[in-house]
């Protein structure tokens, strides 16, 4: 099935690994121009050379901490002009009320709340002048079936559902659409990270980690890779879909609803 996405240029947030590059990457296959955006510049220089190497698309990189007003500012005014934004950098520190500090909840909902929405300001009006353009909100689960050791990231989440929802429902009169996707537990290195620590607890090795994935727990027997993540998101932006704003889609083989 053709996208129809040759030739679009695709902004993505958080590209230096895991769903971010996936996301890129997947575009990229799609013949869009792609600019990559993280705060490792060797990273992302190293990872915009393989995509344009493996591809033949256009893929470069702008380097920029998204965490601070000036950072997503400095961003835009480098790299103005694109069709798709995909908001991809952010991720929240795990913790119950108790353990999270002050601190810790500003630092989570500068970099993925606040930037989000700092970056669609930024963005958006110029799509609605333009009469065209697309923002995906890569988002999380954890703003839905919430846990108490995850409440910073249940509380921004839950704001990000709720902007992604409220915005693309207002953006259709200027043919701009605005949606998010919510994955679940995703086999990235964070979460292989999180599991090689807890296995190392657990059983004094940290290589043990796959023994903590039970398949019972998760549908279809295992967790999802990156690639299943940015093959919707790649999907969902094709001008196809085009009639899908102000939804946020979970990603999540039905696992909130098993009981």
């Amino acid at each position: 099935m053709e996208l129809n996405l040759k030739d679009r240029h695709v902004l993505v947030t958080g590209a230096s690994k895991g769903i971010g590059l996936a996301i890129a990457g997947e575009f990229a296959r799609e013949g869009a121009r792609v600019t990559l955006v993280a705060r490792r510049t060797e990273v992302l220089e190293q990872e915009a050379a393989r995509l344009t190497a493996e591809t033949g698309a256009r893929v470069d990189s702008v380097t920029a901490d998204l965490s601070a007003d000036a950072g997503r500012e400095a961003l835009f005014a480098a790299c103005p002009d694109i069709d798709i934004l995909v908001n991809n950098a952010g991720a929240i520190q795990r913790g119950s009320l108790d353990e999270m500090s002050l601190a810790d909840w500003r630092s989570g909902f500068d970099l993925k709340v606040w930037g989000y929405i700092h970056l669609c300001k930024l963005y958006v009006p110029q799509m609605q002048q333009r009469q065209s353009g697309t923002v995906i909100n890569i988002i999380g689960l954890g703003g839905r079936a919430v846990r108490p050791d995850y409440i910073v990231g249940a509380a921004g989440n839950a704001a990000l559902i709720g902007f992604t929802n409220a915005l693309g429902a207002g953006t259709t009169a200027d043919n701009v659409r605005v949606f998010g996707i919510n994955p679940s537990v995703t086999r990235t290195d964070r979460m292989i990270n999180r599991l090689r620590q807890q296995a190392q607890s657990k059983f004094g090795d940290p290589e043990k980690w796959p023994d903590l994935i039970d398949p019972a727990d998760h549908p279809f027997g295992r967790t999802k890779t990156p690639e299943e993540v940015a093959a919707l998101a790649v999907m969902l932006a094709s001008p196809r879909v085009h009639y899908l704003s102000g939804t946020v889609v979970d990603l999540d083989g039905g696992r909130q609803w098993r009981g």
